[in-house]
């Protein structure tokens, strides 16, 4: 069963851009234009990862990873920004969650792909 990768993205050509990376490499994808709807999705659709931007309307990232891990503690989150935060990846990870991966915009799609693999083998 290939795993569910729920993507929230409010830019409609990276978005498609990353779906399309994504399903060549045997992922499920769903897409989200912005946080509030990748938390509806989640509910209906429980992800094996969150690969999101940060800056997006209605709940940015950062409010969607919280949310997400309250249910979630241990949901692998890849974070795509184009504004590193202070803190870098820690500045999303609460004390028991599990780690946040950072990357930069425009995304290495080879290492953020590797990035995956890692964080859901088999």
């Amino acid at each position: 069963m290939a795993h569910r990768i729920l993507v929230a993205e409010d830019e409609g050509l990276a978005a498609m851009a990353i779906e399309d990376e994504l399903l060549s490499h045997g992922y499920e994808v769903v897409l989200a234009p912005d946080g509030q709807a990748a938390m509806e999705l989640a509910a209906r659709q429980p992800p094996d990862l969150l690969l999101t931007d940060l800056r997006m309307p209605r709940l940015d990232g950062a409010g969607l990873i919280r949310a997400l891990r309250a249910a979630r503690p241990d949901l692998p989150v890849v974070v795509m920004t184009g504004y590193a935060p202070a803190g870098g990846q820690d500045a999303f990870r609460r004390e028991g969650e599990a780690p946040v991966s950072l990357f930069s915009k425009p995304l290495d799609m080879d290492a953020v792909l590797a990035e995956l693999r890692r964080l859901l083998p088999g």
